[in-house]
């Protein structure tokens, strides 16, 4: 499901043309690769009843599932954004806030001063980003993933469809290893990860191929004189690679996963994986597949190679 959002940049600067918002279009760009119909930006000064109108106006009238504030979560006096937020949302969202601070500790100890927060008004979230463009990329990007989960219990029926969301996602995760003899058709997995609720996230899709090779390991790896091999025998065990798929899925920009392992005694040339990734940009769908890929092989497979 698309989902619409608010982008609101608070600065008394900007709203008198003083300085030119970078952070707000940022926003919007993720926004928008991530699958989210940008309905409605605007600049407004750090005065506390006039955000808390238009955060009203985006969440009543204008329905938005999302609304980002950036701006005016810091330590200056009119810095007032959390005030204003926390006056017109009916439930508080801590973790959000709390996540984002952790990201930003990484990166400068000034992270624990940001003041931003976040919270719920009828079915619209409303998070505070700080006003920087490099700040409030890095925010955002840290609670992207989880926010698209957070905006499907937001827009379920009720305790019991909301559990079942919380299922599905489970189900999905667990059915990322698929178990058969057969070798499945990538084709047949591309149509399946297009239909997929995290298609409108997801900017590239790679795959593995790993196939038994005529040249030893020894040979290869380490250029020892050695025959070459006539087969394999290959095992996997499923609950560690389940425990690997899991691990990717938590990488950063990481939104589809599927992985098939061969088992048996194996010939030259039979496949042995094959993986398929979907993530929002390329370095973090290469990063994801080296990963996986090398955390299966050297940790939840068996190979013994024949001559």
């Amino acid at each position: 499901m698309g989902y619409q959002a608010a982008v609101i940049t608070i600065s008394d600067k900007g709203a008198r043309g003083e300085r030119e918002d970078t952070s707000g279009p940022s926003l919007c760009r993720i926004l928008t690769e991530a699958g989210y119909e940008v309905i409605y930006t605007n600049i407004i000064p750090d005065e506390k009843e006039q955000i808390k109108q238009e955060l009203i106006h985006c969440a009543d009238d204008l329905k938005a599932a999302l609304i980002l504030t950036t701006g005016g979560t810091g330590f200056a006096p009119r810095d007032i954004t959390p005030e204003a937020t926390v006056e017109v949302v009916e439930r508080l969202a801590p973790g959000i806030p709390e996540v984002m601070r952790a990201e930003s500790m990484k990166i400068t100890p000034h992270g624990c001063l940001s003041r931003e927060t976040a919270g719920i008004r009828g079915r619209s979230l409303i998070i505070n980003l700080p006003g920087s463009e490099k700040a409030s990329r890095e925010n955002l990007t840290a609670v992207l993933k989880p926010i698209a989960h957070g905006l499907k219990m937001l827009f379920s029926e009720g305790s019991a469809e909301c559990a079942a969301n919380i299922a599905a996602e489970a189900k999905k995760e667990d059915s990322s290893l698929v178990i058969s003899k057969e070798r499945p058709s990538v084709d047949a997995w591309m149509k399946e990860a297009k239909k997929d609720a995290s298609a409108p996230q997801i900017g590239m899709y790679l795959t593995h191929n790993g196939i038994v090779r005529l040249s030893a390991k020894a040979k290869v790896r380490e250029g020892k004189d050695v025959s070459d091999v006539t087969g394999m025998l290959f095992s996997y065990e499923a609950d560690k690679v389940k425990k690997a798929i899991e691990a990717a899925y938590q990488m950063e920009g990481i939104y589809y996963i599927r992985v098939w392992l061969n088992e048996g005694e194996l010939k030259v040339g039979d496949d042995i994986m094959l993986v398929l990734i979907g993530g929002d940009i390329r370095p973090h769908v290469v990063d994801c597949l080296q990963t996986l890929v090398g955390t299966i092989k050297n940790e939840c497979v068996t190979e013994k190679e024949l001559y």
